[in-house]
């Protein structure tokens, strides 16, 4: 099912390479070059293979290249169908010169021929969409300013993707943070670019009511037609996604359902996927909803014959994942086109094995959040996950390469879950991937720099990438990389203004501005919150109340002597920029975001980066104590929560700086979201995993221990794999469980926690029991 070998897609990089890298090899000048594109090439690619060069090539240079019939120049850019005979009167290269023998779908080979006094690029296509990816390399590859073109006239290069399917979710909807601000030219430019990059598929999410977005600027169910229309133009397939009825049990759900379908279907110029999600939303059993899907077939195929129907099994347990695959293996139906998996179906390595192999497997990776999703950021640090939240501009080329490498064997392919422009970057690194896996991701990147900001900053910008990415890794007190990446911003800002309007630079340069104002105001809140815990050391010399005053004094510093505010201004700038340019909502307020949860970084950019809220909460109960007494032993406890004393340990579990935490989540599902995401719980309440793992070495054999634990719901503990029983065992947030340590069992001083996952599947994920904080205390 993939389309070439790891042999070739090794040859290609190094073609590649050795043709385009070279800064000694002779360049060649484009700029008076006519185009000739064969007639052979199948409306309407033909119109647009050439528009797609001509216009992307006048906006980069000014320079406006004719589309001609005739050979009329000494140079030309000659477009054909690897199986032409001629083009206008001239014999194209030989085989032995055209695609490898197996690099055949949406294949291209790109290069150059001297032919007397001529040069010629061609591109050589071996179907329609061959010819519009090598244009898409050719533009990536090509160096443009103004009023010049140039390549290097060694190019040579073939390609053709691994992968068959290639694609992005774009749902024209009020969930995505920007595209229901979108007019149907936007979106035709932007899956231009997508499909420049390798992308052949589009997901829309159709079904939105005309008054859901106060942003649209077209009716949706308009533009749910115009997306068709675009891909047909760029030869793109043209998916949706479309839950089931959420019951299909309800009487006449069934039927309401399908008449919603075939009259969406009949309006649809062009439609090849259908994908109903079995879960997420929806709670259908497979029993009642492999009917619907059946019926759902035929009525596609009334309308489109080659379209197919692919369902996934998210949210499925284990009942229904066997009931499902027990049915493929009875009846084997042609109606299914293929099983898709996302966040929360059964792992992809099961699903591909169980599959049979007539149907394919799809991908649908989520690229576009960070937090409470499938892939989390990596060691991120809590005060990014509190302020910039869910849906930031979050370029991770190293990361998702990684994840892409890992999980995309076992697909034929992918269209990744967005939910807006933020994650740009990640959409081009996943197509490209999905042409040649094998693909160095700064090669990947330095394209991109290249085709949206130009050569004489691509370099810079491609370094800027992934220090933006290197800025999130870690606990940001100790990344010095931060600042470094907002000092390498700052000045590509000042030396390019004519990428200030520039959507793509304006988020990144948002990014790295934003970044290191969190830093700044985590150092200082941190050092505030220090200094109240000191002050409440002094309790018992100058009263539980007056101390509560003075550290509440101190910390309300962080509202009054604000610490960075020029950053924090430029943050702002860059939002109303973004608004402008593509109606990105960065606030609910301000740009009237669909939720809190939506990208709207700019409504947090000042949530507490302490216990300043946990703290005030606190000092107002500890006020309604009946004595001094039990008033000190309550601030002592607050004062001392994560510093239990020499040769105890504290870990909160899912901080980038936890210390003895040797377990990740597995779905980053380990940040608290409540109250739209304005928290007043202690920090570390807000951060848990299920069932984490925690390693201690060279404890004291000869030491009683006893082992505290915080969360919610159950915690059923092991250490050094033995159950403890506990003697306090309370199940709320911010109470506790507590175990006695057997001191037998921690002889040669090493201890390894864990806890068993109790029967929870029934249960949503936020009613589950996790496990905030732990620690290890010396008696």
């Amino acid at each position: 099912m993939k389309t070439i070998t790891k042999f070739w897609a090794v040859t290609i990089a190094l073609i590649a390479l050795i043709s385009c890298v070279n800064e000694d090899q002779e360049k060649l000048d484009l700029s008076k070059a006519n185009i000739l594109i064969s007639p052979q090439i199948k409306s309407p690619i033909q119109q647009t293979a050439g528009e797609v060069l001509v216009e992307e090539i006048e906006k980069r240079t000014a320079l406006h290249l004719r589309v001609s019939d005739k050979w009329e120049s000494n140079t030309t850019i000659a477009i054909a169908l690897e199986n032409d005979n001629e083009l206008f009167g001239k014999t194209p290269p030989s085989k032995s010169n055209s695609i490898p023998e197996d690099l055949k779908a949406e294949g291209y080979h790109i290069f150059h021929e001297r032919d007397g006094n001529q040069n010629i690029i061609w591109i050589l296509g071996s179907d329609t969409r061959g010819i519009l990816f090598g244009v898409g390399k050719l533009l990536r590859l090509a160096n443009m300013k103004d009023g010049e073109i140039t390549i290097n006239s060694s190019i040579n290069i073939s390609e053709a993707p691994e992968y068959p399917l290639r694609g992005h979710q774009f749902g024209y909807r009020n969930t995505a943070n920007s595209w229901d601000a979108w007019t149907v030219e936007q979106f035709d430019q932007h899956f231009r670019e997508q499909v420049l990059f390798g992308a052949n598929s589009f997901e829309n999410i159709p079904f939105q009511k005309v008054n859901s977005s106060p942003h649209f600027k077209v009716n949706p169910q308009l533009m749910e037609v115009e997306l068709s229309k675009i891909c047909e133009k760029y030869d793109a397939e043209y998916w949706v996604w479309t839950p089931a009825p959420h019951d299909l049990t309800i009487e006449n759900a069934h039927q309401e359902g399908l008449d919603e379908q075939e009259a969406f279907y009949a309006k649809c110029p062009r439609l090849d996927g259908v994908f109903v999600p079995g879960g997420d939303p929806g709670e259908n059993h497979p029993a009642q909803l492999i009917p619907y899907l059946n019926d759902l077939s035929a009525i596609l195929k009334k309308y489109h014959p080659e379209a197919g129907i692919w369902v996934s099994l998210q949210g499925f347990n284990k009942e229904k994942v066997d009931y499902f695959f027990d049915y493929l293996e009875q009846h084997n139906p042609d109606w299914l086109k293929g099983l898709v998996y996302g966040p929360s179906s059964p792992p992809i390595a099961l699903e591909r094995k169980l599959l049979p192999k007539k149907y394919l497997h799809r991908f649908y990776p989520d690229i576009t959040h960070t937090v409470r999703c499938q892939y989390p950021v990596d060691n991120w640090d809590q005060a990014f996950a509190l302020t910039l939240g869910r849906e930031p501009c979050n370029p991770q080329p190293l990361m998702y390469t990684d994840l892409f490498v890992r999980d995309s064997q076992f697909t034929d392919g992918f269209i990744t879950y967005s939910d807006g422009t933020h994650d740009d970057v990640n959409k081009v690194l996943w197509s490209q991937l999905g042409v040649n896996p094998q693909k160095d991701p700064k090669e990947i990147i330095m394209e991109y720099s290249r085709f949206f900001f130009g050569e004489e900053v691509a370099e810079e910008a491609t370094e800027g990438i992934f220090a933006l990415e290197k800025n999130w890794d870690g606990p940001i007190i100790s990344n010095d990389a931060i600042k470094k990446t907002l000092e390498l911003w700052k000045r590509l800002e000042v030396d390019n203004p004519q990428l200030a309007e520039n959507w793509r630079w304006q988020q990144l340069v948002m990014r790295a501005y934003y970044d290191a104002y969190i830093k700044d105001r985590l150092v200082f809140e941190k050092g505030l919150e220090a200094e109240a815990y000191k002050i409440l050391a002094q309790a018992e010399t100058i009263g539980a109340d007056e101390a509560m005053h003075d550290a509440l004094q101190q910390l309300k510093k962080a509202t009054i002597e604000m610490v960075s505010q020029d950053l924090k201004e430029k943050v702002f700038v860059y939002g109303e920029k973004l608004f402008q340019s593509i109606g990105a909502q960065l606030s609910v307020e301000k740009y009237r975001a669909r939720s809190a949860e939506r990208g709207a970084i700019l409504d947090f950019i000042d949530y507490p980066l302490n216990n300043r809220w946990w703290l005030e909460d606190e000092f107002e109960k500890v006020k309604e104590l009946d004595s001094e007494e039990e008033k000190l032993a309550r601030l002592d406890f607050i004062r001392t929560y994560d510093s239990p004393g020499e040769g105890s340990f504290y870990d909160n579990i899912s901080s980038a700086d936890a210390e003895h935490v040797t377990s990740k989540t597995d779905d980053a599902i380990d940040f608290l979201w409540e109250n739209d995401g304005l928290s007043r719980k202690r920090l570390s309440t807000q951060l848990f995993q299920f069932t984490p793992t925690l390693e201690y070495h060279d404890l004291d054999p000869n030491t009683n221990y006893l082992i505290r634990v915080s969360g919610f719901g159950e915690a059923l503990l092991r250490a050094n794999d033995l159950r403890l029983v506990p003697t306090k065992y309370e199940k709320g947030f911010e109470e506790f469980k507590e175990f006695p340590l057997p001191k037998d069992i921690i002889k040669d001083g090493t201890l390894k926690l864990s806890f068993d996952k109790p029967d929870e599947e029934h249960l949503n994920w936020r009613k589950q029991s996790r496990v905030t904080d732990v620690w290890l205390i010396k008696r």
